[in-house]
């Protein structure tokens, strides 16, 4: 019998039906009020709301079912999880009764046994009797069901009319979908609305005619499916399933894991059969995504064993030689020698590091600790500072921490949604997902962005607003909202006045309320109607729950840092900080932008931010590392480029970052990139940066080494290899070597051992470590003898730094505007198929569905230059040119053009500026002003780039040759 209603009391591989009356993870589900009943003659005491079929499974007590799952809400239509309930009439189906106190089931009787077997010898029917070469044998609940109900014959013969001879939909890469097995159960149609949120699959037909139907009875690739795979994890027989088990059979055992897409870190269970992947699993148990995924973590896993990986260390002296394969010694040992004679020629800071968003927490505090104790300085940068360094910055001023303050669970308790620059369905699709099923139970969307979002489309959603936004005025909008919050006098006066500053809040006050600020003052400015604006604005303060999520688009600016600092004051004028429901939630990019950051990957910072500056903070780690560190901070990545074009810095050791794809002002980076005398890539391909190096180290994907991701909700996951490095080596491990082969010794046997240090040298990690997170599945950090749990939600009783601190955010345009020669701005943003650079997703079927950056632009502005759909179009800006398909969109305002940046001969980042913050350098890639011309050819840029591109892979095809001929010698 169950007391009380911990989720930990339950089995996350067990089914049990139907879903709890509110998630398990809720603090309604904790409080719900006890009822007790018979099952079986079981006195079983479960929470009110909760389904008899539940109540059953949790007592361990099985109920035949089919159309049930407790991942979907009770349907009731295969009428076999019938059951008998004392003093009611007939058999009700056990998924859709409530249990009520004192009430008396029977599961199992005889008359029960008679009409399941009824039922499901009519599904047997119409079924193809070929379970022994079915791909889903061992793995298909109609089998399973079948035997539980004790069917051996069938009495109906299939000379009548049957659906065997239905055609198979193989146009979706990943899935097939099988009509003649399918027994219109509607858990996958079920699974698309409830799950999913895009509604691409109906019940098409009536009675014998019924069937499932994607889109307008369409192909699955020609649908509004997004390839989720909600659809396939639903279908309980094999009419939706992955190609990869059609191919290689059912999973032997699995690992739990997570993924290494996107910020959202949703945990799976990586299925196996020996020692390859045969599918990727959404766990339920995973607090990100609660059993859901996308199309990139679900099935956009082949990358990791691609026939272009790189698996053997080369190195070159020169970037126009051919490669040579060497050991993994000889290699680490040429990458030492070159960067101590660099620094012997030019200095102690000639040299520096990047670290990865894409490799393990204890990766990424290994090479901020190879630089700062190996190589002798600080001059240390991740990724981070080309996407999300305006938030670490903005947070820390405002709130005291350099962090999002909720769980993504929150969203299901907000009221009022505002999502700026952000396009959650696309960039983090599970809680878009999420995001989505909030707005159908009744929630608002606010959207302040140039371009519509998928969002805004929500089937079902009873409220949404598009405020369109204008590029590069950001800041004027937030200040217009604030404005009219505090004229209206609907601002929180009591949290204000005791959570907050108060002589910064009143200074701050004056400054909003000047006029400039008002939504009529800067509707030219911002290009949202001022009683739109107000409207929101409204919204936005008067509901019960209001919270903010936000993208690069709001820090990817000259003003990144001032409308991060801009966001924290609206929340806080409005007291939208502190519980569920509410807060200032970024949405990161990559699967360890957070961690990287925490780890200490900034030129001015130590792991859990603290300052290099510090006496005391740097002297704890120079006890425990045994060096003396530099107290100044060090290069940020647009130091060591501008350093390196002047000669100045020589020597670089890049770690699972493609700068020469990602960064902007691409001749800037490649002029920087050919002047180095020592660039070290460490990578599982061989990207655009590595065509400038003269060391290669093979890098290992997710799936092959042991670790932890930080998600953007300060969550730390368990990574968890599920077969052997293809190079020989993690990541880890190969810092370790270069690090040993400079003369600073390093000797982990485990990543566990470098999360101990980090915890022990890292205040909000203290209470991390291994054997925590294989028991508890993840932890929010800070976790530490304060907050021994973790903490979901950040900023309860008081801010990290005490007082939450208003600042001014004095609107300053951009220095990119539009001429006569430049009309137009271009932002930049993601597609759902495609994942930064697209180094992963390129290399997977994904291209099916983007198989090449485009360039949106609206009917207006095409019109006016002529150009039509499928155009190629030349795009110049101060910065560069290049040329990119059009495509003409109802989605863009005019004078806004838009494009992506997954494909490197598209040169997206050519045209991008050196215009950056004002405060962390982080580049302003989402306004640059550009011109349209139709053109038939590709432009200089992308001419040459092929070329290049061609030579390189010449250099490697030259190697692999060498490489095989001295096989055949040492053969011989």
């Amino acid at each position: 019998m169950l007391n009380h209603w911990d989720p930990k009391d339950l089995d996350l591989n067990k089914d049990y039906g139907t879903p709890a009356p509110f998630p398990e993870y809720s603090e309604e589900y904790a409080n719900l009020k006890p009822v007790t009943l018979s099952i079986d003659g079981q006195e079983v005491t479960v929470p009110a709301g909760t389904s008899v079929m539940r109540a059953a499974a949790m007592s361990d007590i099985h109920i035949p079912k089919l159309c049930a799952t407790d991942s979907l809400d009770a349907f009731g239509s295969c009428r076999i999880c019938l059951v008998e309930i004392e003093g009611r009439r007939g058999y009700p189906a056990s998924c859709t009764t409530p249990v009520e106190a004192g009430m008396q089931v029977l599961t199992q009787t005889g008359k029960l046994a008679k009409l399941r077997k009824n039922v499901m010898e009519l599904y047997i029917s119409d079924h193809p009797l070929d379970c022994l070469t079915c791909p889903a044998n061992g793995d298909c609940e109609l089998q399973d069901m079948a035997g539980t109900v004790g069917l051996r014959d069938v009495r109906y013969g299939f000379e009548g009319e049957n659906h065997l001879d239905a055609e198979k939909d193989q146009s979706n890469p990943y899935f097939t979908f099988d009509a003649s097995k399918c027994i219109v159960c509607s858990r996958c149609v079920r699974a698309c609305e409830e799950v999913q949120g895009t509604f691409a699959l109906t019940i098409d037909g009536r009675g014998f005619d019924s069937k499932v139907a994607a889109g307008q009875d369409q192909d699955f690739m020609d649908s509004d499916c997004v390839s989720c795979g909600a659809c396939v994890q639903a279908c309980p027989t094999a009419t939706l399933m992955d190609n990869s088990i059609i191919d290689q059979g059912q999973p032997e055992h699995s690992v739990i894991t997570t993924c290494a897409y996107c910020g959202v870190g949703c945990a799976f269970k990586a299925d196996m059969k020996g020692d390859q992947v045969v599918r990727m699993t959404p766990y339920k148990g995973g607090a990100a995504n609660r059993g859901h995924s996308c199309v990139k973590g679900r099935f956009a896993f082949g990358y990791a064993t691609h026939s272009d990986r790189v698996t053997e260390p080369m190195i070159r002296d020169s970037i126009d030689q051919p490669w040579r394969t060497v050991s993994w010694q000889e290699a680490v040992d040429f990458a030492a020698q070159r960067i101590r004679g660099i620094q012997a020629k030019y200095g102690q800071n000639s040299v520096g590091g990047i670290t990865s968003s894409r490799c393990t927490n204890e990766e990424t505090y290994l090479v901020q600790k190879l630089v700062r104790a190996a190589f002798g300085n600080n001059n240390v940068d991740t990724c981070a500072r080309v996407c999300h360094s305006p938030t670490g910055y903005g947070l820390k001023q405002t709130l005291g921490e350099s962090a999002g303050t909720q769980t993504f669970d929150s969203v299901e308790k907000a009221d009022v949604i505002m999502v700026i620059g952000a396009n959650p369905t696309d960039g983090h699709p599970v809680f878009g997902s999420r995001l989505r099923k909030r707005l159908r139970q009744g929630a608002s969307l606010i959207v302040a962005d140039p371009r519509e979002i998928d969002a805004l489309k929500t089937a079902h959603a009873k409220h949404t607003a598009h405020l369109p936004l204008r590029p590069g005025t950001n800041v004027a909008f937030i200040n217009a909202m604030a404005y009219t919050i505090i004229e209206e006098g609907l601002e929180d006066k009591a949290f204000i006045a005791e959570r907050c500053e108060g002589p910064a809040f009143e200074e701050w006050k004056a400054f909003i309320m000047e006029a400039k600020n008002s939504p009529e003052a800067s509707a030219d400015i911002t290009g949202i109607n001022a009683a739109k604006l107000r409207q929101a604005a409204r919204d936005y303060a008067n509901a019960r729950n209001g919270a903010i999520y936000y993208g690069l688009g709001v820090t990817e600016h000259s003003q990144g840092s001032t409308m991060v600092m801009g966001i924290a004051n609206l929340a806080m004028l409005t007291g939208n900080i502190g519980r569920e429901g509410v807060g200032v939630n970024p949405l990161r990019g990559q699967n360890n932008v957070q961690g990287s950051c925490d780890m200490g990957s900034f030129p001015h910072e130590l792991p859990g931010y603290r300052p290099v500056s510090d006496d005391a903070v740097r002297a704890s780690f120079e006890q425990a590392w045994g060096v003396s560190l530099q107290a100044e901070p060090g290069f940020r990545i647009t130091n060591m480029l501008n350093e390196a074009v002047a000669g100045n810095y020589k020597g670089l050791y890049c770690q699972g970052e493609d700068i020469a794809q990602s960064d902007p002002n691409t001749h800037h980076v490649e002029a920087a990139l050919r002047n180095l005398e020592c660039l070290i890539v460490q990578d599982i391909f061989l990207n655009e940066t590595a065509k400038f190096a003269h060391v290669f180290l093979p890098g290992s994907s997710f799936l092959e080494k042991d670790g932890t991701f930080t998600n953007a909700e300060r969550r730390i996951s368990p990574v968890r290899k599920v077969m052997k490095p293809l190079g020989g080596l993690a990541d880890w491990e190969a810092t370790m070597l270069l690090s040993n082969a400079l003369g600073y010794p390093m000797d982990y046997s485990h990543p566990s051992e470098i999360m101990d240090e980090i915890a022990s040298l890292t205040p909000s990690f203290a209470g991390v470590n291994y054997q925590r997170l294989d028991e508890e599945g993840s932890i929010q950090w800070p976790c530490n003898d304060a907050t021994p749990n973790g903490t979901p939600i950040m900023h309860t009783d008081e801010f990290t730094r005490g007082k939450g601190l208003f600042i001014n955010t004095e609107y300053v345009p951009t220095t990119e505007k539009v001429t006569r020669r430049f009309p137009l701005l271009l932002t930049t943003g993601r597609i759902l198929s495609h994942y930064n650079v697209g180094a992963q997703t390129r290399r997977t079927d994904n291209v099916a569905w983007h198989a090449q950056d485009i360039l949106e632009l609206h009917p207006h502005d095409a019109e006016d230059r002529g150009i039509s759909d499928g155009d190629k179009v030349e795009i110049a800006s101060r910065a560069g040119k290049t040329a990119l398909t059009a495509k003409i969109s109802e989605r863009m305002q005019p004078g806004v053009v838009y494009t992506t940046f997954h494909h490197p001969e598209s040169g997206a980042n050519v045209i991008t500026t050196d215009n950056s913050d004002w405060a962390t350098n982080c580049p302003e890639y989402k306004v640059t002003a550009v011109q349209l011309t139709k053109v038939t050819q590709k432009s200089q840029w992308q001419q040459e780039f092929e070329e290049f591109t061609e030579k390189q892979l010449n250099f490697l095809d030259q190697r692999l040759a060498d490489h095989d001929a001295d096989q055949e010698n040492l053969k011989a």
